[in-house]
């Protein structure tokens, strides 16, 4: 490698390598649970007069899956969504996390293990439906793959600071080598850089912000819920360590843009509204349906 290479820059697939390909046969799964730390009942509250998990369930509507299913623990969330015309079932109340419930559908469903399966978190109602598509195109690209996710350049110096935002490297290749929420890869010779926006304006943007979307092959899936937490995913609290410490490959690809963070606070909700205010309601129309 030479070594005149700046060492924050990955070697990746350029920002449009999803755009332009055949989309695959897949589902979408909307984990929703009722109790939330920070918003309860976040996935109930309305939007312009609309539960919020509506929302949700009309952007996925917008992509090419075939069918579109709400994963939910509390009857009020799977009533307001057949109410509205859309597909839900009911799931265990004891799931630790999303995957588990996505593990508990598979199953019951009896997906194929090689089939495709996106999970859409049930507090993104601004979440674009095309990079639901392009997730599931990666993975069905990628033999090699059993998950795919995204990721966008950091261009806020500010988001290296924030542990909220992870951060992920690649592989040439275009799989994940790990995930962080501290600042990685890591300048050595001068780490102030990477913060400093006035002396380092583009250092910034030779990070990767991972977008949390994730589709998966079934049988990852159902390997992943098997498996004990690892302990990287102790230490940094982010499941996707699991699947490394598996070994199973994640490819990711890079787009332009992230979409608008989901909801955890009032405030959050808040500016969704003002978002969709100014968007204008979803059509329906060329939607895959659930």
């Amino acid at each position: 490698m030479a070594s005149e290479r700046e060492p924050c820059i990955a070697d990746r697939p350029a920002p449009d390598d999803l755009r332009a390909r055949p989309a695959a046969q897949f589902d979408v799964v909307i984990p929703a649970r009722y109790a939330s730390t920070r918003l309860m009942g976040k996935a109930l509250l309305p939007i312009l007069g609309k539960p919020m998990i509506v929302h949700v369930c009309e952007r996925a509507r917008l992509s090419q899956a075939r069918r579109v299913l709400v994963a939910t623990d509390d009857l009020r969330i799977a009533d307001v969504v057949m109410a509205a015309g859309m597909e839900a079932t009911m799931t265990s109340p004891d799931h630790a996390s999303g995957t588990d419930r996505l593990a508990e559908v598979v199953s019951a469903q009896r997906f194929d293990d090689e089939h495709v399966i996106v999970n859409v978190q049930g507090d993104e109602p601004m979440l674009e439906p095309k990079l639901i598509d392009r997730v599931a195109s990666l993975l069905q690209q990628r033999s090699d793959a059993g998950l795919a996710t995204a990721a966008t350049p950091i261009r806020n110096p500010e988001e290296l600071r924030d542990t909220n935002v992870v951060k992920v490297v690649l592989t040439q290749s275009g799989l994940a080598s790990y995930f962080s929420r501290a600042p990685i890869p890591w300048l050595r010779d001068d780490p102030g850089s990477a913060f400093d926006a006035k002396e380092s304006p583009q250092s910034a943007a030779s990070f990767l912000r991972h977008i949390g979307i994730y589709a998966y092959r079934v049988g990852t899936l159902k390997a992943l819920a098997a498996a004990p937490r690892s302990p990287g995913e102790r230490a940094e609290s982010l499941e996707q360590l699991r699947a490394l410490w598996l070994e199973i490959p994640i490819a990711v690809g890079v787009v332009d843009h992230a979409p608008l963070p989901g909801v955890d606070t009032q405030q959050d909700l808040d500016r969704v509204e003002q978002a969709l205010r100014q968007r204008g309601p979803v059509s329906s129309e060329g939607s895959s349906g659930a």
